[in-house]
């Protein structure tokens, strides 16, 4: 049985592109990798997410969020207290903080700057296919990986939307269906459209695969921002991720991050949410983890001081997360600014010294072994000088 909406996610998905989740395909040697990115929509708070406790004027700067419970990754920098499961990654030696990052962008609006962070292009509004999308163009076919990804929501996430062929799946909210339903639309179907009863079929076991029952789904629970419909969607694209015939590449995108007023609570919640889908993912995949690699994004970060409403607005630099049991982890990896006014961008924002993309194209290099020149043209045109940042992947 399935429910209304994965019926008619994956309904769409499949009729879209014509096929259900592909076969697998191994990179060189052992590995069969996993590359999933979260984007988390409304600007992170780098210095909340991650606070710097080591830099002589965060506790200044900060003061009302002062965080004594954070958990220490090294004598510079901390992690939320709500991030134990991405802390406890760290110490394992599989996840990396990646701070003061950014892409190209360097305005505040927050459509124009996903717009930028998930196409890959160096402006808005230049394109509408993604740069995760144009990476799976590059994998040869029939190749050693399969060109076909995942994208989780209820919309696809830019970033992997494309000429590619995708697989779309969102958990879903809604009551679930009548057991009898499924069977009685496939029989009206394969009578009168044997190809969308094709179609319905993959539909079905897309969404029995996703939610991992053979019977009733319990949901994913609440709207944007809400902690289990995270976890749910980590949980469901894990479950795709690991199957032996399923899709390597992934997007998920994380609603409501945008926190103007009452930070401090709003981002307990969320980086809850988060961490749990990195539990989630970690639990799931089982013994696919060791091949994967779980990128963190947001499309800029939030100012250094707090605004009237103990909330943040709309900054430059944030915080990255990388996590998987193929990364080479344990560390942080930042060219750390400051915090003093005259080191801070436009004299407001933590400022970039970290480009997104020299991350991304670090892991499909690695991961991939994809070829740097189909990198700078092709997936993130216009990137020769941002060179690929080695080293990620043990």
């Amino acid at each position: 049985m399935i429910d209304r909406r994965n019926v008619l996610s994956a309904l769409g998905a499949t009729a879209a592109f014509g096929g259900f989740i592909p076969l697998a395909a191994r990179a060189a040697g052992a590995r069969d990798p996993r590359l999933v990115v979260i984007v988390l929509r409304g600007a992170l708070d780098g210095l909340t997410a991650a606070p710097p406790a080591g830099d002589p004027d965060y506790a200044t700067v900060r003061a009302q969020f002062a965080m004594p419970d954070a958990l220490p990754l090294d004598s510079m920098f901390s992690v939320h207290p709500s991030l134990t499961n991405f802390a406890r990654q760290y110490k394992a030696g599989q996840a990396i903080l990646i701070h003061a990052a950014a892409s190209p962008y360097r305005d505040r609006s927050h459509f124009d700057g996903q717009d930028v962070l998930e196409s890959g292009m160096t402006a808005p509004g230049h394109t509408d296919s993604g740069w995760l999308n144009r990476f799976l163009q590059t994998l040869p076919s029939g190749g050693k990986i399969n060109p076909r990804g995942l994208g989780v929501g209820a919309v696809t996430p830019l970033v992997i939307r494309g000429n590619a062929p995708v697989l779309g799946w969102a958990p879903s909210t809604l009551k679930p269906v009548d057991a009898d339903l499924p069977p009685r639309l496939l029989n009206l179907y394969q009578a009168s459209d044997p190809m969308l009863a094709n179609v319905l079929t993959e539909a079905i076991a897309t969404g029995k695969i996703a939610n991992g029952y053979s019977g009733m789904s319990k949901g994913a629970g609440g709207g944007p921002g809400d902690p289990q419909t995270m976890i749910a969607m980590a949980q469901g694209a894990a479950r795709l991720l690991a199957a032996e015939d399923g899709p390597r590449i992934c997007a998920l995108s994380f609603e409501g991050w945008d926190t103007h007023a009452a930070e401090t609570a709003r981002l307990k919640t969320l980086l809850g949410g988060l961490d749990g889908a990195l539990g989630a993912f970690e639990q799931t995949l089982g013994p696919a983890w060791q091949d994967t690699a779980v990128l963190v994004v947001t499309e800029f970060g939030r100012t250094v001081a707090v605004n009237g409403t103990q909330g943040t607005d709309h900054g430059t630099a944030a915080a990255a997360f990388l996590t998987g049991g193929a990364v080479k982890g344990g560390r942080v990896i930042a060219d750390w600014p400051g915090l003093k006014p005259a080191q801070l961008y436009q004299t407001r924002d933590l400022m970039p010294t970290t480009d997104l993309r020299a991350v991304a194209k670090g892991l499909m290099v690695s991961l991939y072994d994809a070829p740097t020149s189909a990198l700078a043209d092709k997936v993130f045109p216009d990137s020769i000088d941002v060179k690929p940042m080695m080293g990620l992947v043990s």
